[in-house]
């Protein structure tokens, strides 16, 4: 089956805000359309630009951290490297099939989901996604903010005070809301410039952070003299005990990923093909995931022999190097490959979901600040301050991001057969395609709301084990639920001639 998309030519030329404008039809409706949110007309994204995305999403300190933390579930670094790899390979899987229908389209996330929750219902999905952005935004922006501390202390020892003053204002220091705000600064910064900016910000973040992350290893190696114990657990688990726990690190990956997996189609609209965008994928994911696991498992090791304790952060490594101009370089390497991820997976998302609710008032760049706002207002220094913090949070999150994927999927391949009316995503006449019922498609918002409401009940009620598949759980229910009830009242359309 090949995917079918009906767009007419014609159309006006609109100002975008995110520097890249969409193609506005006379037929489409205001209320549904601004020149962010129309089909892309040019797509200049190729191989290496989503090579480059998925390379500063991994490379991230949140990505390291959360590596990191799978050493505190008992595991061994063998069991924790497996773990790693097989997550990343079904991100892989996943984020091919998400890819594709923005891509086809040229449409960012909120508008794809209108085919499926209605022209209207769509608002469902961007507000969530919007609002599970604004927590990472907060959260990626306070792990950057750390690196900044870092070079502050360093070069000026006097400002120590700052940043032990007992709890500070909302339990952060005086020092840290500092480099919090500087940080908040930087980015809004970047993000102001449009995508075409992010784009080429990104494209020197991933490879940026290699850079130091190997050269780090490498310094740890030698001062350990080669001689590192790759078992990093006090409590090792080992036999078939170990089975659960390995396939709970799999799912917590998957979960860790999950938020830009699903608005991924906020960057493959801007894709020349799907063929570039598979290739970023197979690269920057499982290939480039594999070299990443290796270096954290490495370095994480190497710190107990040269540091005598193991230090998962690192930020914290770097810190405690003798070197001046080592901590300096490596904390903000760090910190700049963090702001890359975080503007792609944190910023542009909401940008866009909150620009879908209301699209003449509320504008891409207004969508992102209103984001920025968000995240000073969670103190996401609480959400991400210890490994079981860190897993909560992401089994929070992944328990409303599983069913919005779920209802995604079984909707554009099974439901849809692949075939999409462009026009018909920006009106909001009756006889439109996905108007369902007054915008709105009960039996999506019905899905999403089964599966989130199960996947919340296992993080909530049941043990940490079961937790951490609050993604699948709630993706597959909802994935199954939209599928049967659809294919009986919303029967798949004929193949276009």
């Amino acid at each position: 089956m090949t995917d079918t998309v009906d767009s007419g030519a014609g159309g006006n030329a609109p100002v975008a805000t995110s520097g890249v404008a969409g193609e506005i039809k006379t037929s489409y409706d205001e209320r549904l359309t601004n020149a962010d949110l129309a089909p892309v007309r040019e797509r200049t994204w190729g191989s290496y630009n989503f090579f480059a995305f998925w390379m500063s999403d991994v490379h991230s300190v949140g990505g390291y951290v959360t590596a990191g933390s799978l050493f505190a579930l008992g595991l061994a670094a063998w069991q924790v490297f497996v773990a790693l790899i097989v997550g990343i390979v079904i991100v892989y899987l996943l984020c091919n099939l998400v890819a594709r229908p923005s891509q086809t389209t040229g449409t960012p996330y909120p508008v794809i989901c209108r085919s499926s929750f209605g022209v209207l219902g769509a608002n469902v999905p961007a507000v969530i996604r919007g609002l599970i952005a604004v927590a990472w935004y907060g959260i990626q922006t306070y792990l950057a903010s750390q690196s900044l501390v870092v070079v502050m202390l360093k070069l000026w020892p006097g400002m120590a005070p700052l940043a032990d003053d007992a709890g500070g204002f909302a339990g952060l220091s005086t020092l840290g809301w500092i480099a919090f705000l500087v940080m908040w600064v930087l980015q809004a910064a970047v993000f102001w410039r449009g995508m075409e900016a992010i784009r080429r910000f990104i494209d020197f973040c991933g490879p940026a952070v290699y850079v130091v992350m190997f050269l780090l290893a490498g310094y740890l190696l030698i001062a350990a003299d080669g001689n590192i114990d790759l078992n990093l657990s006090e409590d090792l688990v080992t036999g078939w005990a170990s089975i659960p726990i390995m396939l709970g690190a799999i799912a917590l990956v998957v979960s860790y990923f999950s938020g830009p997996m699903l608005n991924y189609g906020d960057f493959t609209r801007y894709g020349k093909t799907f063929g570039a965008v598979k290739r970023g994928n197979l690269l920057g994911l499982p290939l480039n995931f594999v070299v990443f696991s290796v270096l954290v498992v490495v370095t994480a090791a190497a710190t107990v022999p040269v540091f005598g304790r193991l230090i998962d952060d690192p930020v914290e490594t770097v810190a405690q190097l003798d070197s001046t101009f080592a901590v300096v370089l490596g904390a903000l390497t760090f910190m700049v490959a963090t702001i890359g991820i975080n503007i792609v997976a944190n910023f542009v998302s909401p940008a866009f979901d909150f620009s879908n609710v209301n699209p003449q008032k509320i504008s891409w760049r207004t969508g992102g600040m209103i984001a920025a706002v968000g995240s000073v207002v969670i103190t996401p220094w609480n959400l991400y301050s210890s490994p079981e913090v860190i897993h909560y949070t992401l089994d929070t999150l992944g328990a409303f991001i599983g069913p919005l994927y779920g209802v995604l999927i079984a909707d554009y391949y099974l439901v849809r057969k692949r075939q999409v009316d462009v026009d018909d995503l920006y009106t909001l006449r009756p006889d439109g395609r996905y108007h369902f019922r007054r915008g709105y498609n009960p039996v999506a918002i019905g899905a999403t709301a089964l599966g989130a409401v199960a996947a919340l009940l296992v993080v909530l009620l049941g043990s940490s084990d079961a937790a951490a598949y609050s993604w699948f759980i709630g993706a597959i229910l909802a994935f199954v639920a939209h599928w049967l009830v659809s294919r009986r009242t919303h029967p798949a359309p004929a193949p276009t001639p």
